[in-house]
Order: structure tokens, then C-alpha cells, then sequence
């Protein structure tokens, strides 16, 4: 097999959590020229990745449909053998149909999935999601597990050194779905509880920038940092793998500790880790609520608000229930 297509273009952990297949398709397939669609804006997650030939973007949230068109030519003329779709949306699915490619393989859940190959069913639960990922390769490959991973090259290691002179932890408090976001109060409180020797780092994206902001102020406390849009997704996730720990809601900072085997405390507010989007580092620990909550999941991917009005799915979590390492003596 000489060229293959993976389609993700979905959101950043999205992406993630698709590269255990990169990991199996190069181990099987060395010499072929392996491909990866996404999103405008996720393609610096694969930035020199040493198994991917080339990054083709759909620019979906501007001239989504003229982008759309662009891409299918694109791909029909490159003349993939094999295309992998790891979505279950139409527009992907329509990629895949009309790549011309020899081999197509997606998720039954895939409304153009009967114009597939090969069709692999997908079970919510019971397993992770690059479990379910890979089972999309299992028949070009085998049925061994790969963990996601980023490639971390030697720029985004140097431009975090900076940040690495004295022993650190990171935070990454935000979440595109406020009901996956621990509140803000409840971060002050584990910000407050950890040793004062401890430097700690805030991470985020140049929209968390002011509310990370806040957290600080709201803290008052020494050696709080607020680094949120000023790294990359790779200086982040460099950043990460040399922390003590690493604190995170059920987004894309816990994939990235995932891929880089960071230390991870992981809060699942009105999401269940059964969903099979939970933690993957060798050190990792799920903090979720110990009511019996009837509410609880609400949905797959959160809400933007509690459809109750009480978030107690957040607000019975104790600063207690996560893992604070002790800062390292002289």
C-alpha cells in the first residue's frame, strides 16, 4: 500500500486521539506515504510528525462548503489507496465515497457508510476511543493496542526550558463546554491547597486567556502563571510532560497529557469516563463527584449550562479528591 488518507477533522483531542492510528498504519506499512485531514486550526498538533507525509486541511468555519469541494479534488486526484475515516458525520463520510480510493473504511454510524469497503460498528461505551479507532485498522494491521502520542521536536522542548528552572505543575482550567469545566471557585480552592514553593503554570488557548486572568487575580498567589495563548499545542504539551502534575477537565489538555504520558488528575464534571474518553498516562487519576447523581451524565460532549440550574456534578467535588505531589526537597 502506497498512500493512505486518515480523515479527522473534528476538534483537538479529536485529532489526539486518532494518531494511535498513524502509530500501526507506519509499523505496517513503512515505506507508505500516509496522509492526515483536519481542521484549519489542529494542524500544528502534527507539525513535523516524522510518519505523516503531508497535512491536508478543511478550513470548516469560514467557506466551509467551497473548502468542502477543494478537499474532495484534492483527494480524488492524489488517488489514496485506502482512506480512513474515524468520523460518523456526513461530510467526512462524502470525502471518503468520492476519494476514488481503492480501499474506504469508517463507522457504520457513518450516514455514507454504505459507500465503504469496510464498516466497523461503534459501541459508546465499554471501550476507549482509541480502542474504537483502531479497530478501523485492525484487519490491515492487528488487534495489539497503541497509545496515542505527539511528537514533541526539539524547538518546542528549547521554548519551554525557560519555564522549567524550578519544580512546576500545570493547570488547564477551561473547557469549550462549561459543564465539563470545574468552576472557578473550585480551582481556587486546589490552587490555594498546593505548597506555595510549587511554580505553577496556566494553559489554554488565546480565548482562555482573560479567564485565566481571573483565576490569578482571584488567587493573589506567588509563582501563578498565565501562559494561556502563549505556547503552541506541542510547547504545551512539552510543557506538560516535565510537570509534577498536571490538572485538567475532560478536553484536549488531558489527550495531550495522554500522548505526551504526562501525570494527570482529571475531573469529570457532567461526563463519565465510561464514554471511553478518559485519562491514558501510566500516572492518572479520574476526580469525579461521589453523589449518586440521577442527572448525571447529561450528554456525551457537555452543555452550556446545567440543564438543572445546581452543577452539583462539579460542585460536590472536594479539593481533597485530587493528588497533590509534595514539592521535592533540597
Amino acid at each position: 500500500m502506497n498512500r493512505i488518507l486518515i480523515i479527522q477533522t473534528a476538534f483537538i483531542g479529536d485529532v489526539i486521539l486518532a494518531t494511535p492510528i498513524i502509530e500501526k498504519l507506519s509499523e505496517f506499512f513503512p515505506e507508505a506515504k500516509i496522509d492526515f485531514l483536519l481542521r484549519k486550526g489542529n494542524e500544528k498538533l502534527l507539525d513535523k510528525h516524522p510518519k505523516i507525509n503531508k497535512v491536508l486541511i478543511w478550513t470548516k468555519d469560514s467557506k466551509k462548503y467551497s473548502s468542502l469541494f477543494q478537499v474532495i479534488s484534492l483527494v480524488r486526484t492524489t488517488k489514496y489507496e485506502c482512506v480512513i475515516n474515524v468520523q460518523r458525520f456526513l461530510a467526512a463520510g462524502l470525502i471518503t465515497a468520492l476519494s476514488g480510493a481503492k480501499i474506504r473504511i469508517g463507522f457504520t454510524k457513518n450516514p455514507m457508510s454504505f459507500m465503504f469497503h469496510k464498516k466497523i460498528g461503534h459501541q459508546l461505551e465499554g471501550q476507549h476511543e482509541t480502542s474504537r479507532n483502531l479497530s478501523l485498522v485492525r484487519e490491515l494491521t492487528d488487534d495489539k493496542y497503541t497509545r496515542p502520542k505527539l511528537y514533541l521536536n526539539k524547538r518546542d522542548i528549547a521554548n519551554v526550558k525557560q519555564f522549567q528552572e524550578s519544580p512546576y505543575l500545570c493547570f488547564a482550567p477551561t473547557s469549550v463546554w462549561a459543564t465539563k469545566q470545574f468552576p472557578s471557585l473550585k480551582w481556587v480552592e486546589l490552587l490555594l491547597s498546593q505548597d506555595e514553593n510549587w511554580t505553577i503554570y496556566l494553559l489554554g488557548g488565546p480565548d482562555d486567556t482573560n479567564e485565566c486572568e481571573e483565576l490569578v487575580q482571584m488567587c493573589g498567589r506567588d509563582n501563578l502563571i498565565n501562559l494561556s495563548g502563549k505556547l503552541s499545542f506541542l510547547e504545551s504539551a512539552a510543557l506538560m510532560k516535565g510537570a509534577a502534575m498536571n490538572y485538567v477537565n475532560d478536553s484536549a489538555p488531558m489527550h495531550m497529557a495522554s500522548a505526551v504520558n504526562a501525570p494527570t488528575n482529571a475531573v469529570f464534571c457532567s461526563t463519565i469516563p465510561s464514554f471511553g474518553f478518559g485519562p491514558l498516562a501510566d500516572t492518572a487519576k479520574v476526580i469525579e463527584t461521589k453523589k449518586e447523581l440521577s442527572c448525571r451524565p447529561c450528554g456525551l460532549h457537555g452543555k452550556k449550562v446545567c440543564p438543572l440550574g445546581h452543577f452539583d456534578c462539579a460542585y460536590s467535588i472536594q479539593k481533597e479528591q485530587f493528588d497533590r505531589p509534595e514539592f521535592p526537597s533540597e
